[in-house]
């Protein structure tokens, strides 16, 4: 009745075992609740169910996991993608007294042998696997024999065609499971997720009438920016001057991008260090070891990095480029505040950014094992996602509404935690300029792009508004005391409301739609909100979040002592990482000191009152920790 896990157990022994649950998460991980979604979806596996977790990047997947695994007879495998992701879990995992192993392309042969050696005997709880191995001869040898209790699929989209990340190594899975005696418990997780994907997930698992949870995409704690500086590498500049000794990720979508932002900043003096496909694996590893354990303040990289990254004190994330999703974005620049403390994320918009994303999409390479049809479509889907992820950068509507709305969650369209809302916006009607735009693209029979309509409109004597004629267009110079900048606007506005619409080849071919009538009849006016003025303070704002929503966990409120204290602990907390060999935030996150900062704790009940120190952790830390804190008050 509750799958194979708890075949042996009645309905008393499974609701004893349900109630110890936040028992072993006080014990193993420091804390007395569980987050929104997690406790029921512990519950759902512990009941044998197969479970679906759609949960935003710091709301606690893991644990959702973590907790059960713990509590099961036999062994959880985890499916995860990347290296650096199965290293901190499994390091936390083993601060946290939990013994955990990984298996991938990291290890010897040598180590492998011995990790799946000591897998057999039964010395790892959770062992998380790249899905490549699961169907080799040694995995299997050793999954037929061991007491598999439940099968975790992390980053889940990985198995969809039609996700931001799709690997055909993720098909195995399936494979796998149908391979195993006996059918564990299947669960699945992951933070940025379509209703389509979505649904794409539970068919291609297999999953059985699975419990799925969605507790909502919204990080309340990230303010979200969209900006088009003439000079990006003044505007990133000057924030980062704005906010010195603070860790963040600048995300850019080429490494020759990486190289030349990288190095700028090293000659003006940052601490930062790079990441990208094009170093050695060995590089890479000290340069990520670098930005974890804090002795390099900033790292500047390309989407290879970040996936499973938990560095709980990063501040900011600013995308140099535009991504090529918004999946993509949502969850590089979820990235940032996972400690639940106020970040921000700040997106640094250019033209160029259009066009490099559709030379990547024309000539990916991770899709040639598709066959024709399948490819095109997912190049359709593609590029679809990249005029969304566009029009993002372009509206004045409220960022996280618009974001929130590509998920499928419907809010207020106010935040006032984004560029937009704290802008002052007036309501202009931009009818007459619409229907020079639209009749423009009528006139010359829908066979030209945004630039060249705008050139058109515009005046301009290019070689190619010659060529083309469109000299002799009747609204040639029509529109040419709008400035530019207002033209694309206008023309990114129609296109967002369905009064033209972009071909999906790669020539983008503006065309009419069944509104662009109403308008060129004067039936129907074009109302745009436009800037009146900026008014919005970064810090100001972060600030009023800290005080106001992060209630008792702020370091913003902290008095002189404190503050001096504060600094104390993570001074202890940084020699203890050196001499454990792990980032700072594995020993306690920011959090769990500034909360400490706070209870002051005098004995070790008062310090296992603290949010994130578990019995295990006091028994490793607690001591030197009490006496840090005590000599802090003095």
């Amino acid at each position: 009745m509750y799958g194979n896990i708890w075949k042996k157990r009645d309905r008393k022994e499974i609701k004893q075992a349900m109630s110890e649950h936040v028992r072993v998460l006080k014990q193993y991980f420091g804390y007395d609740s569980f987050r929104e979604g997690q406790e029921e979806l512990v519950e759902s596996i512990l009941a044998g169910q197969d479970t679906f977790g759609i949960m935003p990047t710091g709301a606690g997947k893991s644990i959702c996991f973590q907790v059960p695994a713990l509590m099961m007879q036999g062994i959880t495998l985890v499916v995860s993608p990347l290296i650096s992701l199965m290293k901190d879990q499994v390091e936390g995992l083993n601060q946290a007294g939990v013994h955990a192993a990984y298996l991938n392309s990291s290890l010897t042969m040598g180590q492998y042998r011995k990790a799946l050696g000591y897998a057999k005997e039964g010395r790892y709880k959770i062992i998380y696997v790249a899905p490549e191995r699961l169907v080799t001869e040694a995995f299997l040898d050793f999954a037929m024999q061991a007491d598999i209790s439940m099968l975790v699929v992390d980053e889940a989209h990985c198995v969809s065609q039609w996700g931001q990340d799709f690997r055909p190594s993720y098909l195995k899975i399936v494979e796998f499971i149908e391979k195993l005696p006996v059918r564990p418990v299947i669960s699945a997780f992951t933070a940025t997720a379509t209703k389509e994907v979505r649904d794409d997930i539970i068919d291609i698992l297999l999953l059985r009438n699975p419990k799925v949870v969605t507790t909502g995409f919204d990080r309340p704690n990230l303010y979200f920016a969209v900006q088009s500086p003439k000079d990006k590498y003044a505007s990133m500049k000057n924030f980062l001057e704005l906010h010195p000794n603070q860790s963040g990720i600048i995300y850019c979508l080429t490494r020759k991008y990486v190289e030349e932002v990288y190095k700028r900043l090293k000659e003006d003096g940052f601490s930062v260090t790079k990441y990208h496909a094009g170093l050695l694996d060995e590089e890479r590893k000290v340069n990520q070891e670098d930005f974890i354990y804090s002795r390099a303040g900033i790292m500047v990289a390309t989407n290879a990095f970040g996936m499973g990254i938990d560095k709980s004190d990063v501040r900011f994330v600013i995308h140099y480029n535009m991504p090529k999703n918004m999946e993509s974005y949502y969850q590089e620049a979820g990235r940032a505040g996972r400690d639940g403390e106020a970040a921000e994320c700040i997106l640094l918009y250019a033209g160029q950014d259009v066009v490099t994303n559709q030379f990547f999409i024309d000539n990916n390479k991770d899709n040639q094992e598709l066959d024709e049809i399948s490819r095109k479509l997912v190049m359709e889907r593609d590029r679809e996602r990249l005029r969304k992820m566009t029009f993002y950068c372009f509206t004045n509507e409220c960022l996280r509404d618009y974001a929130l709305r590509y998920f499928g969650e419907y809010g207020s369209n106010y935040c006032g935690n984004c560029s937009n809302c704290l802008t002052q916006f007036e309501n202009v009607d931009v009818t007459e300029t619409a229907r020079g735009i639209i009749g423009c693209v009528e006139s010359s029979n829908q066979r030209f792009g945004t630039n060249l309509i705008i050139d058109t409109l515009h005046g301009a004597r290019t070689v190619k508004i010659r060529s083309y004629r469109m000299d002799k267009n009747p609204y040639y110079g029509e529109l040419s005391k709008v400035p530019l900048y207002r033209l694309r606007q206008v023309m990114n506005h129609l296109q967002l409301y369905g009064y033209l619409r972009v071909t999906d080849d790669q020539y983008a071919i503006v065309k009419l739609t069944e509104k662009s009538g109403a308008v060129l009849d004067g039936k129907e006016k074009v109302m745009m909100k436009l800037a009146k003025e900026q008014v919005h303070q970064a810090k100001a704002k972060t600030k009023h979040y800290r005080k106001e929503v992060v209630a008792g966990f702020s370091k913003e409120e902290f008095t002189e002592q404190e503050e001096r204290l504060f600094e104390k602990l993570r001074a202890l907390r940084t020699e203890i990482a050196g001499e454990e060999k792990v980032p700072p935030y594995i020993v306690f996150s920011d959090k769990t000191l500034v909360h400490m900062c706070m209870v002051k704790p005098e004995t070790k009940e008062d310090m296992l009152t603290v949010s994130g120190v578990g019995e295990f952790k006091y028994e490793k830390y607690g001591e030197r920790f009490l006496k840090c804190v005590r000599e802090g008050q003095v």
